[in-house]
C-alpha cells in the first residue's frame, strides 16, 4: 500500500491530524504570521527574513508548506527543537474569524470605514458600481498582519493606510485596474510596524492602495512590543 511507502514522520513533524497536503485556511495562516511575529519580536528573523517568509505565507497553499516557514522557530512559549507549527493548536477557521472578519459591500451605493476603528484580521470588500474608502490612518491595528481582500466588479476600492504601515498587494484585473502604491517601504524603518496586504481582482473596476502622506502610528514599536510579551 501506499501508506506503508511513505517514510515515518519525525518528531515533533506535522500531526497525523493535520494532513501536511491539507489546504491551508485563514486560520492556520493568521497562526503562522503570529509565530513569524515573535520571531522577529525576539530577534530570531533579520527584517529581511521576516519580510520574505511573511510574502510565502500568502503564496504557498498547503499546512505543510506552511509548516517549513517555522520549522526552525518555537512556538510562543515553546523550544526550538520543537517546531512551532506541531506546538500551535489546531483553531477551527470558521470560529477563528467569527470574531475578527468583516464584510464591506457597496452595490450602486458608497461605503466606508475611517476613523478610529479596529480592523480585523481579514476583511473581505466588494464593490459592484459602488465606491469603497477603507482608511486606516487612525485604525487601531490589534495585530501584525491585516488582510484585506477585494472584488471590484465595475466598481471603485480605495485604501489607505499610515506611512509607517508595510504595505503589500497581491492582485490583478480584467479590463480593470489594481494597484498598489510604496510596497513594503515601512520595512526598512520598522520592522516591528503592522502589515497589510491587500489581495484583488478588478473586473473592469478599479482597486488602488497607497500609504498617506504625513499619516503615521504613534508609538508604534512600544505598543508592539507590549503585544508581545502580553
Amino acid at each position: 500500500m501506499d501508506l506503508e511507502k511513505k517514510p515515518v514522520a519525525a518528531p515533533g513533524a506535522t500531526p497525523a491530524a493535520v494532513p501536511a497536503e491539507l489546504r491551508a485556511s485563514d486560520a492556520d495562516r493568521d497562526r503562522i504570521a503570529h509565530i513569524l511575529a515573535d520571531a522577529i519580536a525576539e530577534g530570531r528573523l533579520t527584517a529581511e527574513e521576516h519580510s520574505e517568509r511573511l510574502d510565502s505565507l500568502y503564496a504557498v497553499k498547503t499546512v505543510g508548506e506552511l509548516e517549513m516557514l517555522v520549522r526552525d522557530l518555537p512556538a510562543p512559549g515553546g523550544t526550538p527543537a520543537t517546531p512551532a507549527y506541531a506546538q500551535a493548536p489546531a483553531v477551527p477557521a470558521q470560529a477563528g474569524q467569527a470574531a475578527v472578519s468583516e464584510t464591506v459591500v457597496a452595490v450602486c451605493s458608497s461605503a466606508a470605514r475611517k476613523g478610529r476603528w479596529r480592523p480585523g484580521a481579514h476583511t473581505r470588500v466588494v464593490s459592484v458600481l459602488g465606491d469603497v474608502a477603507i482608511d486606516l490612518t487612525e485604525a487601531v491595528f490589534e495585530q501584525q498582519v491585516t488582510e484585506i481582500n477585494v472584488t471590484s466588479v465595475l466598481g471603485n476600492v480605495e485604501i489607505t493606510v499610515p506611512e509607517n504601515v508595510t504595505l503589500r498587494g497581491y492582485g490583478g484585473g480584467v479590463l480593470g485596474n489594481f494597484e498598489v502604491h510604496g510596497e513594503g517601504r515601512a520595512e526598512t524603518t520598522d520592522p516591528n510596524a503592522p502589515v497589510v496586504i491587500v489581495r484583488g481582482f478588478s473586473l473592469l473596476g478599479n482597486i488602488e492602495a497607497r500609504p498617506k502622506p504625513g499619516a503615521r502610528l504613534v508609538d508604534l514599536a512600544l505598543k508592539l512590543r507590549k503585544r508581545s510579551e502580553g
